[in-house]
């Protein structure tokens, strides 16, 4: 389950940035979450609320962006969505494809609070 080491990351990576601008405690956080970066939606929520346990996240609201899977054909060029690795285009059958969205995963913002 990877997922629990990637939610510790997310925990770390929060926390780090929160304290550095001085803040006392984090109230949300946006992740996005592309459809074929391999990560199991439900198992990293999980992973979330134990990684956030006792650290500056822990009443904070997580909100997760799913990002529909993109890609283009080298030889036509189109574009088409897929949630599949290995789709053909299904505008001319070819195999070679790239990637434009999908494997993302990021932290997108992080809401924190400051008491002056």
């Amino acid at each position: 389950m990877h997922e629990l080491s990637i939610a510790i990351e997310i925990t770390e990576i929060a926390e780090e940035a929160a304290k550095a601008e001085g803040a006392e405690s984090i109230s949300k956080v946006e992740l996005e979450i592309g459809i074929l970066s391999g990560i199991e939606l439900d198992a990293l929520k999980f992973a979330m609320t134990e990684a956030i346990r006792n650290t500056m996240l822990e009443n904070s609201e997580i909100v997760y962006h799913v990002i529909k899977g993109l890609a283009v054909c080298e030889l036509c060029c189109n574009e088409f969505e897929t949630d599949d690795h290995f789709k053909a285009c299904p505008y001319c059958n070819s195999l070679q494809t790239n990637f434009l969205k999908g494997k993302e995963l990021n932290i997108k913002t992080i809401d924190i609070e400051i008491n002056a």
